[in-house]
């Protein structure tokens, strides 16, 4: 999956590549499904939600560039995969989701794979986690249309999030967002891509 997948098509950060070696992509997907979790393509996890294919999953945590010890907040845990992913780069995670049951589920699936430095969260992805804020990086695995204003007031300056913006079913853009050091933002265009729309609200 790795060598075929993410980096035949462009990830070549070698610790994203040992990362997501190290995370049993089986142990994150439904019961009966575990034959199909290393296939190029994202799969149903129920509550009509989905775990990214594997290669975006590279794309986006290579595009975060983290540093072991950085403190991530991801919207939309799923089933804990991407999650998984970044606490094995070493950073410390905590992770929003809106749908209850997926929490359960993803804090199950976490622990199965033996999982600590992840900090499962059932709440509003809009509003982001001020409480542990600001954020080293902030990822997002579902489209919001625009980007959250709060998700930008949440990340450190320096920091960085990725996040896919756009309509459902629609032109979808992944986006690098960088916050410089004198809190200006800047954007680039990662990719074109298809993701669940981000649910909630901003109030």
């Amino acid at each position: 999956m790795v060598r075929e997948q993410i980096e035949a098509r462009g990830v070549r950060d070698a610790r994203v590549l040992e990362a997501i070696r190290a995370v049993p992509r089986h142990l994150f997907v439904p019961s009966g499904m575990e034959h199909a979790a290393y296939l190029d393509s994202p799969l149903p996890i129920g509550e009509g939600q989905t775990i990214s294919q594997p290669f975006i999953v590279g794309l986006m945590t290579e595009a975060l560039a983290t540093e072991p010890g950085q403190v991530v907040l991801e919207i939309g845990t799923g089933s804990g995969y991407q999650a998984a992913v970044l606490a094995a780069l070493g950073c410390r995670v905590y992770t929003i989701e809106i749908v209850r049951a997926l929490c359960r589920q993803a804090k199950r699936n976490l622990k199965k794979a033996g999982i600590r430095n992840v900090t499962v969260i059932h709440g509003d992805g809009w509003l982001g986690l001020p409480g542990k804020a600001p954020f080293d990086r902030i990822i997002v695995t579902a489209a919001p249309e625009v980007v959250p204003p709060r998700l930008i007031e949440q990340l450190k300056p320096s920091g960085r999030m990725v996040i896919p913006v756009g309509p459902e079913r629609g032109d979808q853009r992944l986006l690098l967002v960088r916050k410089l050091a004198d809190g200006r933002i800047e954007t680039e265009e990662i990719e074109r891509v298809i993701f669940v729309p981000m649910t909630g609200g901003e109030d």
